[in-house]
């Protein structure tokens, strides 16, 4: 049975075609994964689905009686919202009333409190809406949510997790997924994989993640140029031969076509005799030809981008040994050592918040460890891909952003032109003068590895490159990686991404461990590891049992001063203080990793990112001024 049907649906944005009289029929139990082009018209596909947009032309008929139910890309507010709450949400109007039911009944002491309990009992049963409450209570226990805790003291994952249990509470017939991997660490990626494969309707989603999509999909939908190709797989590698074929074809009818059009403009264009004799019947057939050549959407070249090395750094390139870091409640890295040497290939695999970036932070000279040493080699020279895009300047167009007073980008292959170079990354001469805070996400991205590649390195750190960035796009970028010749260290929840690009891992294993393994994500897999992933309240309960005990990893100084009364109370008050601080620095980047924060107002994305500045700043202020206290503390003891 058909779910919904596209028929003959066209969509235009001025001059930019994003469906071309596009026939689309999702059925029940459907699991279709949505694939194309950054600016192709995906999520726009979706918001057709959800009547949030009109079609230009053509009908959307969505089957009497099917309800349709979305995970966006965005997360949800980190607010006081309670999880259950949250969660009755999926059916607005009769979970209000059991909110404001369950609410009252706690409460309830007057004659018209019992009134208004009646009126809300009577609206409950007149919906069948005790039944509700108890589908909810099943999701909420399917899905191991906290219901008693607010949003705003759960994890970016978590918070993902109940918007999921809020979509399945509709009980939709299709489920609507876009990019629903985005902030998702990998046991929470492959959690929501056993969810999708129980859930009984259909389901469409939209994924750069290609292990995600060969897990999940059973078919693929190509978006390209406004038309929809089916591909009857998921396997990434037959897609993409599948993928080449087609368009090969494509080529091989348009020459033909443009022959037959040389052709008949030639006839056009003869003599006098020809005019005195043309046939009218093939002037009208010309004109219909050219007509259709001039419909057609030329396909736009792929990404190809090459990377400039510097000249060969030391043979060794960091020696770390017995390096500690952590806070009064959390250990992040315990005795941690490691030699890298020109030429790795190394990949950082862990669950949010186990510390990738501090070991980054560490590695990079720019955080001091607590104890143990670390040591950069000579001639280093470092290129940076920093995931929140701190190193743009939105009010500046991509030119602008890139040149930095050059006309000119030496590459490997010589000097070119900055738009020459732009070309490389998809970008037109017009998009290029496009300031950057009218770009889309996989755009900024592409900007930002523009800029990353425009300069001489032999030490490449990538955290989270993949965010946003199309199949294709991202295919290229590992093709590249693969021949740089540099040391590489990155950071990615993406399995195929590791898998093709590095040849060793550091595991992040839970309390500070760090184990060194040989080969890519699928191997260091096959072997039986697995990343933690503890339920909530366990870690939220030995968090609260850390910070009451003071535990400390630190290197004991020699003796100090002791402490006066006040300055007592300031290190008694900077646990609190700092996990407070960490929570504002972690929602913050959480919503400028969202796909659309770059498309806001600039005003607000600029304040945004100044209150992260800050924020962090003021973090690592405070951890500063603890760990000075601290060392004061156990040298008087």
């Amino acid at each position: 049975m058909a779910v919904v049907i596209l028929d003959n649906v066209g969509l235009h944005y001025g001059e930019q075609v994003l469906l071309n009289g596009v026939n689309l029929t999702i059925n029940e139990r459907d699991r279709l994964c949505l694939v194309g082009r950054n600016g192709a018209g995906k999520s726009t596909l979706m918001k057709l689905l959800l009547k949030q947009n009109l079609p230009d032309s053509g009908v959307v008929r969505i089957a009497d009686g099917c309800t349709l139910a979305e995970l966006p890309q965005s997360l949800p507010a980190a607010d006081e919202r309670n999880v259950m709450d949250v969660v009755l949400s999926g059916k607005a109007e009769l979970g209000q009333v059991l909110h404001d039911y369950n609410e009252l009944s706690m409460r309830a002491s007057t004659d018209a409190d019992m009134k208004k309990l009646e009126i809300l009992q009577g609206k409950i049963e007149a919906e069948d809406g005790w039944l509700l409450q108890t589908k909810a209570d099943a999701i909420v226990e399917k899905l191991n949510l906290p219901k008693d805790k607010t949003m705003a003291e759960l994890s970016g994952g978590w918070r993902r997790r109940v918007m999921l249990g809020r979509a399945l509470l509709s009980e939709p017939d299709l489920l609507l997924l876009d990019e629903p991997t985005n902030h998702l660490d990998i046991p929470a990626i492959e959690w929501l994989e056993e969810q999708l494969a129980d859930f009984p309707g259909a389901v469409l989603f939209v994924t750069h993640d290609r292990a995600f999509m060969e897990k999940v999909a059973k078919q693929v939908i190509d978006l390209d140029r406004g038309n929809v190709f089916r591909y009857d797989g998921s396997d990434y590698d037959g897609l993409v031969e599948w993928r080449e074929k087609r368009i090969e074809d494509e080529e091989k009818e348009n020459a033909l076509f443009d022959k037959r059009l040389a052709d008949e403009e030639k006839w056009i264009r003869q003599g006098v005799k020809a005019r005195r004799t043309r046939n009218e019947g093939r002037v009208r057939a010309l004109k219909a030809m050219r007509n259709e050549r001039s419909a057609r959407v030329d396909r736009q070249g792929k990404a190809d981008f090459t990377m400039d090395a510097s000249d060969k750094s030391g043979k060794i390139v960091i020696d770390a040994k017995h390096v500690n870091y952590g806070f009064a409640e959390k250990n992040i890295i315990s005795d941690f050592s490691t030699l890298i040497q020109r030429g790795d290939r190394i990949g950082l695999l862990g669950v949010n918040g186990c510390g990738k970036s501090t070991l980054l932070r560490l590695l990079l000279d720019q955080l001091e460890p607590q104890s143990g040493t670390i040591k950069q080699g000579t001639k280093l020279e470092v290129a940076y891909f920093d995931q929140l895009r701190a190193g743009l300047d939105l009010e500046k167009n991509v030119v602008d952003n890139l040149a930095e007073g050059r006309e000119f980008i030496d590459t490997g292959s010589g000097s070119r032109h900055i738009l020459s170079y732009l070309s490389d990354f998809l970008f037109t001469p017009q998009r290029a003068r496009t300031p950057v805070k009218a770009l889309s996400g996989g755009e900024t991205s592409r900007v930002m590895l523009a800029k990353l590649f425009s300069k001489p390195s032999n030490m490449l750190v990538l955290d989270e490159p993949t965010n946003d960035l199309d199949v294709e796009t991202l295919e290229m970028l590992e093709n590249r990686l693969m021949e740089y010749p540099g040391t590489l260290l990155v950071v990615s929840h993406d399995r195929s991404f590791l898998d093709n690009v590095v040849t060793s891992l550091y595991a992040f294993d839970g309390d500070g461990q760090i184990s060194e393994h040989v080969g890519g994500y699928s191997e260091w897999y096959a072997r039986g590891n697995r990343l933690k992933d503890e339920d909530l309240s366990v870690r939220q309960a030995a968090k609260q049992a850390a910070q009451a005990k003071k535990e400390v990893v630190v290197e004991k100084p020699k003796a100090g001063k002791k402490l006066s009364y006040k300055i007592q109370l300031e290190l008694d008050g900077l646990p609190a203080e700092i996990e407070t601080l960490e929570q504002v620095v972690e929602s913050i980047t959480t919503e400028t990793t969202q796909a659309d924060f770059y498309q806001k107002d600039n005003e607000h994305v600029t304040k945004t990112l100044a209150k992260l500045e800050q924020a962090q700043a003021d973090l690592d202020a405070k951890v500063e001024r603890w760990m000075e206290l601290e060392a004061m503390k156990e040298g008087d003891e």
